[in-house]
């Protein structure tokens, strides 16, 4: 606190008489002085990010995205083109360039079927079914969500799904973790792999690399990283 005080003290001294500022109060922030100016690290940001990119690159007609955050994927997506968003959960703000559907993805609306030629869902179908979010306890909640994903996508459609990879588990009620082996499994029912990027355990990316038999083995090292791929229905 020593340094706390001595910047007060300092700052008092500037102010003088001078009112423009009437009061100064004591509110300690004590830890800024030594951090990082920012972060830049971790499944998130490297996700919403790259996700982000992606979709600016491959300029889809129309792209739905299922319960990725608002505060970072889908801001990124909406500062450059509409955005359509669904989410088990009511959205009430309503936010130039994103357009909000509340619904549960592991029923499928009709209208939904051959909706749209992109589609993102980034560190969602991991919660499908365990009841955290609302949503009814449902074991095979994730694999509903993936195959109703199939039906909303056009043929050669985009889709951009990341969820935890490591060993695999149910943390119950906050997710699932996926093996990169069981993913490939049932992704590849309905898509074609184009691309996998991961996050590790320290939050560090790596950008499409290459899914050989040791990495889907070891998970790419991970115990609780993230998966990012890139698929195109079949």
């Amino acid at each position: 606190m020593r340094w706390f005080y001595a910047d007060l003290k300092a700052l008092k001294k500037q102010k003088g008489s001078d009112n423009t500022f009437d009061t100064i109060s004591i509110y300690p922030i004590l830890t800024d002085k030594n951090d990082q100016g920012g972060t830049m690290k971790g499944p998130y940001f490297h996700q919403d990010l790259y996700v982000a990119r992606l979709i600016h690159l491959a300029k889809p007609v129309k792209h739905l995205d299922i319960g990725s955050r608002t505060d970072g994927f889908v801001a990124h997506v909406a500062s450059f083109r509409e955005i359509e968003l669904i989410d088990i959960r009511d959205i009430k703000n309503k936010v130039t360039n994103i357009v909000f559907r509340q619904a549960d993805l592991m029923k499928l609306p009709p209208d939904l079927i051959g909706y749209c030629d992109s589609i993102s869902s980034l560190h969602v179908l991991e919660h499908f079914g365990l009841g955290r979010y609302g949503d009814p306890i449902d074991y095979y909640g994730y694999l509903k969500a993936i195959n109703n994903i199939a039906l909303i996508l056009k043929s050669q459609g985009h889709f951009y799904f990341s969820v935890p990879i490591g060993p695999q588990r149910i943390e119950f009620n906050a997710h699932r973790v996926f093996s990169v082996a069981y993913l490939i499994e049932i992704l590849s029912q309905n898509f074609d792999i184009h691309s996998f990027s991961y996050v590790n355990d320290e939050g560090d990316f790596f950008e499409c690399v290459e899914l050989t038999e040791e990495h889907i083995k070891s998970n790419f090292g991970c115990h609780f990283g993230c998966g990012i791929f890139t698929l195109i229905k079949k």
